[in-house]
């Protein structure tokens, strides 16, 4: 669970004025390890805030997959998969995630002879 940065600045500084470790997490309902933590964090930077998480991604990466297709709108799925070293399945799953249409007319295509 995730606590909020005031919420940690105020048990440090609870802990800060004299208050035991115990007395501590017991006002503020954390255990000994994450208090610790919150003190040795605080120490070392001044502030307590968590780094934002890193993204990661297992096969293609969004922007880099949006920048390719801006740059080369005509490749085909098998070719977009060889730049980024997947199988074409994983590459269409992206574009759909990111809704890029493949399709490269605009309109459906219709009979040529007319009604009788």
């Amino acid at each position: 669970m995730a606590y909020d940065n005031r919420y940690r600045m105020r048990a440090v500084e609870y802990r800060k004025e004299g208050n035991t470790i115990e007395q501590t997490c017991k006002t503020f309902k954390i255990s000994e390890t994450t208090l610790k933590r919150w003190v040795k964090k605080y120490e070392a930077t001044g502030e307590i805030k968590d780094k934002p998480p890193e993204r990661t991604f297992k096969k293609i990466d969004p922007l880099k997959l949006a920048a390719h297709m801006e740059a080369h709108p005509d490749d085909y799925l098998s070719e977009i998969a060889e730049v980024f070293s997947c199988s074409v399945e994983a590459v269409r799953k992206r574009l759909k995630k990111l809704k890029i249409t493949r399709k490269k007319r605009l309109n459906a295509t219709r009979s040529k002879t007319p009604k009788k």
